[in-house]
């Protein structure tokens, strides 16, 4: 995941229920999905918080982002003007 828009809000990133860690973090063995928040991530979409936080999936999984146990909504993308 890359980060594209940073907010206070992402200190409380999670994934699938689960705090996101850092790269060079211990994962833990006792991790598991939360079925409230399994409806899963698209690589190459960007989700978006009710603030300016912004990221970027750059490997899809089964779990859903979320912030302060409110999911993430997938940003919908802009139309591009009409050219003539």
């Amino acid at each position: 995941m890359i980060v594209v828009k940073a907010a206070d809000s992402l200190d409380d990133l999670h994934c699938g229920g689960r705090p996101m860690l850092p790269l060079d973090a211990e994962r833990r063995a006792d991790a598991t999905l939360d079925p409230a928040f399994a409806d899963g991530t698209t690589m190459g979409k960007r989700y978006v918080d009710d603030g300016d936080a912004e990221v970027l999936v750059t490997k899809a999984g089964a779990g859903s982002l979320s912030v302060g146990g409110k999911p993430l909504a997938l940003k919908e993308a802009k139309p591009l003007p009409a050219s003539d």
